[in-house]
């Protein structure tokens, strides 16, 4: 077992992680036999046990094994709900144990395998059009009110500041979380963490994996994408071109699509802010770079912003 795994899942999921290490062979046998396939080495792990398999007629498949107490119904309920050409495919789920069957994506490479900006971008934003679709009436899926609930939580218990985060920072993106959320005119399905390593090329066209699942207005769902695979330098013109491709492919608000940047970029920075001290500075960076952008476009600040929380 991939030592970095096991470290993981003990980390996130403590005892209850170690007992379902302790089973996963189990449910490794269990998913061999239900589907009448077999199980090849495992794919890089993080959290999931995705492996690639062969069914008993030859079809290549990707079983994914989710710990307890993570986000497989989320997951799943995104799954059935975005289904799509451009959506991997759904073939069985086993929930009592947290399994999805899923076809495999040939080659499979991903898109941050394309190092022109501007390509990748477009790729992201035809994916992106196919794959999305208005919320549905009844969902038990998170919204952006619970990310901006996370943030407010990490403002309570660091009233101070956070890692490089100051206490005016936080009050900001937590003023601009509200006001986004509270003017929201539609709410989507989203799929939650689109970025690069999402996107897999399928032969001649690309598919989206691994939804999160997420309601929330599109420009959200396009921050991750915008903060990931940026330069050492040059990061301001990646952001920049890259927001102004999906404003214009996807016909979105490029104000929103700013604040939105703005306030998730000071999240994902608390996020990532460790008991040292350390923290992922391409997010923090990119906190300055949407401040800039906004007052070059709109001509005010950050602070402009009504303050509604």
């Amino acid at each position: 077992m991939q030592q970095q795994f096991v470290k993981n899942i003990k980390l996130y999921f403590r005892e209850e992680g170690e007992a379902w290490l302790a089973k996963l062979p189990n449910i490794i046998r269990y998913c061999e036999q239900k589907w009448q396939l077999i199980m090849h080495e495992p794919y890089q792990l993080s959290i999931n046990y995705v492996a690639p398999a062969r069914m008993a007629d030859g079809t290549k498949a990707v079983v994914k094994i989710s710990p307890p107490g993570g986000e497989f119904i989320d997951q799943l309920e995104a799954l059935q709900s975005l289904r799509s050409p451009a959506m991997v495919n759904l073939i069985d789920y086993e929930a009592e144990y947290g399994i999805m069957l899923l076809e495999q994506v040939l080659p499979g490479t991903t898109l941050a395998d394309i190092e022109d900006h501007a390509l990748a971008c477009r790729i992201a934003a035809d994916v992106h059009q196919k794959i999305t679709v208005g919320a549905p009436p009844q969902t038990k899926l998170p919204s952006t009110e619970v990310r901006e609930a996370g943030l407010r939580k990490i403002a309570r218990n660091h009233p101070k500041g956070i890692g490089p985060i100051s206490e005016k920072t936080l009050e900001n993106a937590l003023g601009i979380f509200a006001y986004l959320n509270q003017t929201i005119k539609k709410h989507w399905l989203l799929h939650g963490d689109f970025h690069h390593y999402n996107l897999l090329r399928n032969g001649e066209s690309w598919l989206a994996i691994d939804p999160k699942g997420l309601i929330g207005e599109r420009e959200y769902d396009l921050i991750q994408f915008l903060l990931n695979k940026l330069p050492e330098e040059g990061s301001y013109w990646v952001i920049e071109t890259r927001t102004a491709i999906f404003t214009r492919e996807l016909q979105l608000n490029k104000e929103r699509l700013l604040l939105w940047g703005f306030c998730h970029s000071v999240l994902a920075t608390c996020w990532t802010v460790d008991e040292d001290g350390r923290y992922e500075q391409g997010f923090y960076q990119a906190i300055g770079i949407f401040e800039h952008l906004y007052k070059q476009h709109f001509g005010r600040t950050i602070e402009d912003i009504p303050a509604s929380y």
